[in-house]
């Protein structure tokens, strides 16, 4: 019986693997599951998978949380030490899937205890690749990609060479407004912004879609992860998101992974690594599907992927910045307090502002300087966009 822990259970991600782990509860001995704001479905959660305990990172929440396990053995805890504590607890496998930088903390402690990390926190490879690859290295720790291109990708890459590999394509669907007139992206609702084509996800992600903020999060992470050069990183916009990723060889071959646009997928396979098991997805009927297609992407529809190509050329600690100032530009879109079509140039005037001070760039790659780094490029980005309002 493996012992596992549901970091963010709540969210889309989380509760894929809630669904997962639930089909087969003989096999999981559930530790500890953490959320925020929905005590409801994390109690709920924890009692059903008997968990040793529930996290919410609200410590406002605790009397709610302590409430509704009343009569059962899961302990109850809040704050975001306590989710970083939860982490140290023994664990075989760990899902890290909390949203933003807040997810770093409790992966690294995760590591130090050597167990799997499933990784489906972008920011946590965008921020501190180099010092999340160490900490894996020094407790003999494992990291598993989740996101389902960085899965695909790795699952491409199985038995091979990475020597071998010539580039790596990551495709992406477009998002909401891939279709949208140019001029037209600047007057874009938040309720727009938050619907995509083929995914069902959170708001947050759904809009960092429609942006490509969430790409460009990609191939930071690809760069990060698989330790390729920028230039072998390309990204096409396949509308289907059938093909996941695709990796070219020096022999001019292509492997291409596809799959149903299913998160439990690229969950399931880490759940089970290095063995695949049975999941519960849709199998694709190619001949009803009938055609794939793709497109390079406009970059002037698409400035983050820009601004990524900038952040892995400048490395350091430039995707700390680069993360924050794009997480406060995202609540003040989400706010409405700026155009969807600001976010990336508020990103933008952090990076350079950055760029002219560069020490906190240039410091040691350790939890304390990434820390100080992402609240530096939040209190500018607040600058930047109060200074744009004014």
């Amino acid at each position: 019986m493996r012992r596992v822990s549901i970091f963010g259970a709540t969210g889309s991600v989380g509760q894929n693997t809630v669904d997962l782990i639930s089909r087969a509860p003989q096999d999981y001995d559930v530790i500890a599951l953490t959320g925020a704001d929905n005590i409801a479905q994390l109690s709920k959660d924890a009692k059903a998978l008997g968990a040793k305990v529930a996290v919410t990172a609200k410590p406002g929440k605790l009397a709610e949380l302590q409430a509704a396990l009343a009569g059962s053995d899961v302990l109850a805890a809040a704050g975001p030490n306590a989710i970083t504590e939860a982490a140290t607890r023994p664990c075989d496998w760990v899902m890290s899937a909390i949203v933003g930088v807040a997810g770093l903390a409790p992966g690294l402690a995760a590591l130090q205890q050597g167990a799997t990390l499933a990784l489906a926190n972008k920011e946590s490879l965008v921020c501190a690749g180099a010092l999340m690859l160490q900490t894996a290295k020094e407790n003999d720790a494992t990291i598993l990609p989740v996101d389902s291109e960085h899965s695909a990708i790795f699952q491409a890459l199985t038995g091979e060479d990475i020597n071998a590999v010539e580039r790596i394509i990551l495709t992406a669907s477009g998002g909401a407004f891939r279709d949208w007139p140019l001029a037209a992206l600047g007057s874009a609702t938040l309720a727009e912004a938050s619907s995509h084509p083929n995914w069902d996800m959170g708001q947050r992600i759904t809009i960092d879609s429609a942006s490509m903020f969430n790409k460009a999060m990609e191939v930071i992470e690809v760069r990060e992860f698989f330790r390729v050069q920028p230039d072998q990183i390309e990204v096409i916009i396949h509308p289907e998101s059938l093909i996941h990723a695709l990796v070219g060889f020096n022999d001019g071959a292509l492997m291409a992974h596809l799959g149903p646009p299913d998160m439990r997928h690229a969950i399931g396979y880490a759940l089970n690594w290095p063995k695949r098991r049975g999941l519960p997805v849709a199998r694709l009927d190619l001949a009803q599907i009938g055609q794939l297609n793709f497109k390079n992407p406009d970059i002037a529809r698409y400035p983050a992927l820009k601004l990524a190509r900038a952040v892995m050329d400048r490395g350091g600690q430039m995707g700390a910045a680069f993360n924050a100032a794009k997480e406060r530009a995202l609540d003040a879109f989400i706010n409405r307090r700026i155009r969807f079509t600001d976010m990336a140039e508020v990103v933008e005037d952090v990076l350079t502002r950055f760029e002219t001070d560069p020490d906190h760039i240039d410091a040691a790659m350790t939890l304390d300087n990434v820390t100080k780094t992402d609240h530096l490029a939040r209190m500018w980005a607040d600058q930047v966009m109060a200074k744009r309002a004014g």
